[in-house]
């Protein structure tokens, strides 16, 4: 029987987030001696024009409400790009975005503006999309001296524009989707050469107050989901890396416990290779604790 095996993908969407999440994340996972793939929001911090979700996103106030978001995010992380003027993120701290790297963690593109792509990405020609790609990976070159190989899409994502643009990228992965095991998208009976490694897990803000999962009782659930194989965890510098760090630190000693496997996306994908991943749908569409549309991974009918 296969033990499962543990990919911890982290996010990194705000100004403190980075600030704050990140190092407090780092001095985690080097306790434990896992190696985690990080994230990282590239240029401005807009996160208070996200409010405008709760007119033009079915749930978004009430996941607000109950994942306790002004106390979770801070207020001044909710009023960046309206009342308060928004941040540069990775040009404020490219010491900690090194930091990652010279620790040994893999680093990506998240993003440009993740509420831009977020909010806007269905209505982007490519050139647009490119554009924001191009922005990021500037930036990216200029802190760590190198391009991404690999970049996760906010909020699960996408579009045929941005997977357009990300095989025009060489990347070696993206994880811009939900799902169950690494494969090639298509879209729109496009197959994309780029290869997916999806999220399996359902995130911590997904799960707090649903069904009567609390901070106390969320590991439970999650260790109830783990199966023999493979797992990709995403968490996030603001949640795991700010109030709910000691319930992520109790995650990993659970985990541990098991004799799970941590490995790296980067590993994840070299594995993958050898077992020539299938092509598979990728379809925006609703999923629990989650306002909006994410890109879920389907099967392909069969001929």
């Amino acid at each position: 029987m296969k033990i499962p095996s543990i990919a911890i993908k982290v996010d990194v969407d705000t100004y403190s987030g980075t600030r704050n999440g990140v190092p407090r994340l780092l001095e985690i996972l080097d306790s434990y001696g896992i190696k985690a793939t990080f994230y990282f929001s590239m240029g401005p911090d807009n996160s208070g024009k996200a409010i405008r979700r709760i007119f033009t996103r079915k749930g978004f106030l009430k996941k607000m409400i109950r994942t306790k978001a002004p106390s979770m995010y801070g207020i001044k992380t909710l009023l960046y790009g309206t009342i308060l003027p928004a941040p540069q993120i990775a040009g404020s701290f490219p010491l900690i975005l090194q930091s990652a790297f010279a620790k040994g963690h893999e680093v990506g593109i998240h993003c440009w503006d993740h509420v831009y792509w977020h909010d806007t990405l269905p209505k982007m020609s490519l050139d647009k999309v490119q554009g924001e790609f191009d922005k990021a990976g500037h930036k990216f070159h200029e802190i760590f001296g190198c391009r991404a190989e690999t970049t996760a899409a906010p909020g699960w994502t996408v579009s045929p524009a941005s997977l357009k643009a990300q095989d025009s990228m060489a990347l070696r992965y993206c994880s811009d989707s939900r799902g169950d095991s690494p494969f090639y998208p298509v879209v729109e009976g496009k197959l994309y050469s780029t290869l997916q490694i999806p999220t399996t897990l359902p995130t911590m803000d997904e799960l707090l107050g649903a069904d009567g999962i609390s901070p106390g009782s969320v590991n439970d659930h999650y260790l109830s989901l783990i199966k023999p194989g493979l797992n990709v965890h995403t968490i996030h510098a603001e949640l795991e890396g700010g109030c709910m760090a000691d319930v992520f630190k109790d995650f990993l000693q659970r985990l541990q416990k098991v004799n799970a496997r941590f490995i790296s996306l980067s590993q994840v994908a070299e594995e993958a290779l050898i077992d020539s991943p299938p092509a598979c749908g990728l379809v925006m569409k609703e999923i629990p604790g989650r306002a909006g549309l994410v890109a879920v991974q389907v099967c392909l009918a069969r001929t």
